[in-house]
């Protein structure tokens, strides 16, 4: 039997120009908000804190320096 990647988060590796796949699965979970991210739809990350964010926005918020 084939085993399915729907409904099972995927451990990524990120680096500069993309990511690379540890551990297969659908989706990735945003660091910040919890959103869940569809693979095919994940556009930001952070390099340094090997993590995954749902929106620019949110991406841009969580790497600015406090205030």
């Amino acid at each position: 039997m084939l085993m399915s990647n729907t409904d099972r988060p995927a451990r990524l590796h990120y680096m500069a120009n993309g990511f690379r796949v540890l551990t297969t699965g659908d989706h990735v979970v945003c660091a910040v908000s919890g959103a869940r991210i569809p693979l095919e739809d994940l556009r930001y990350w952070s390099v340094a804190a090997q993590e995954a964010y749902a929106t620019a926005e949110i991406a841009t918020e969580a790497m600015s320096p406090p205030r």
